[in-house]
């Protein structure tokens, strides 16, 4: 007699419930940081499209805080939205709307909106910064989308008020934007932005010629351009370095140049600095100092003389590493190659003999171990 199957057998997994049944545990949200370089280029009208996207392929997508302007196509996208209401805080007796994150919490979507990153919340809010917000709303899980303008980077705020004249109040530390997991650029051209302004999409008729005389002037915008889309090669740049490590790839790829100056504690490891710091600001590289650890310089003599040339490369805006070996060649090899230097400075000291042949010996061993990276020898001349 041939048996019969159980009939309260589960049921076969489908494809997608193994999927989420492999799948590692969500830890934290992602955030998505939208990036522009002036108001109205469209960081909010492509994050809301985003959102759009997201809710329609099935995801639980929720506006926690959006700032239209009253811009009609923004409007719009808004409109097609879940929308938290805000929290109203009194101050100084006047009635401010806040993001309300435990609203939020309680609310628990898979994605949430967050505009203005960088805004600073009426005191009794929550947190001081909304960016305080963004990540305790990351930390529960919630992937968020939000947006910036590169102004609002801390760092950049120098540069940006000594070019537009600008006082940029409010601010975001750098570490959010490298926290971000992913940093989209929102661009258009500039005459493209002004035209948008004369048009009158971006401020109320009454503001526009005084904005185009002032923060909008073409140069201003083009150096806030540029400004926007260094941050975002560095990101890029950041994010392939993670990707080549995860995936144990050794070419030295790089989107963004590295300048590395290897170091001794002679005073004419000066001169090498000084050449690499040069070169680093041409290209808008980054800058490393590089000093392998070798025994001699455990001597008092050496140790000043290393000391001085590392506060002299310091001055001039150089990473200080430390490499340990037996050896220069290797450990400086395997320096270029774990983190992607492109240029490489070396210094040659007039050495004559059996000298000569050992430095010409770790040239070639840097050289096969470190292919990709651009080596620059010098002549150093001694100090007098």
């Amino acid at each position: 007699m041939t048996p019969q199957p159980a009939t309260n057998a589960a049921p076969a997994k489908t494809p997608e419930e193994w999927l989420e049944a492999a799948a590692p545990e969500k830890t934290a949200g992602i955030l998505k940081i939208f990036l522009g370089y002036a108001p109205g280029v469209g960081k909010t009208f492509n994050m809301l499209s985003e959102a759009i996207r997201r809710r329609d392929r099935g995801e639980d997508v929720l506006i926690g805080f959006v700032e239209t302007h009253r811009r009609a196509r923004v409007d719009e996208l808004a409109a097609q939205l879940e929308r938290l209401p805000t929290l109203n805080i009194e101050y100084k007796g006047t009635l401010f709307q806040e993001m309300d994150v435990d609203a939020i919490l309680a609310r628990r979507p898979q994605v949430v909106v967050v505009d203005e990153l960088a805004h600073t919340n009426i005191p009794g809010s929550r947190n001081e910064k909304r960016y305080q917000d963004v990540m305790e709303l990351i930390r529960n899980k919630i992937d968020v989308l939000s947006a910036l303008n590169v102004q609002h980077i801390e760092s950049m705020a120098p540069t940006v008020q000594s070019i537009t004249g600008v006082v940029v109040r409010e601010t975001v530390p750098d570490w959010v934007v490298e926290r971000a997991d992913e940093v989209v650029l929102v661009d258009v051209t500039p005459e493209a932005l002004q035209t948008r302004m004369r048009r009158g999409d971006i401020y109320p008729a009454e503001r526009v010629e005084r904005s185009l005389a002032n923060f909008f002037r073409r140069g201003n915008l083009l150096a806030l351009r540029e400004l926007a889309l260094k941050r975002v090669t560095h990101a890029v740049d950041k994010n392939l370095d993670a990707y080549l490590r995860r995936k144990h790839i050794g070419d030295n790829w790089a989107v963004q140049e590295r300048v590395a100056v290897c170091i001794s504690a002679n005073p004419t490891a000066r001169q090498l600095i000084a050449r690499g710091a040069k070169m680093a600001r041409g290209m808008d590289a980054e800058f490393y100092a590089v000093h392998v650890d070798l025994p001699e310089d455990a001597e008092t003599e050496s140790r000043r003389g290393l000391a001085a040339n590392l506060r002299f490369a310091e001055n001039l805006s150089a990473r200080i590493v430390h490499l340990k070996g037996s050896k220069i060649a290797p450990a400086v090899a395997q320096f270029a190659r774990e983190n992607r230097i492109t240029q490489m400075i070396l210094g040659r000291s007039a050495v004559s003999g059996w000298r000569k042949y050992l430095y010409y010996a770790a040239i070639q061993r840097l050289l096969r171990d470190a292919p990709h990276v651009d080596v620059h020898i010098v002549t150093q001349e001694e100090m007098r």
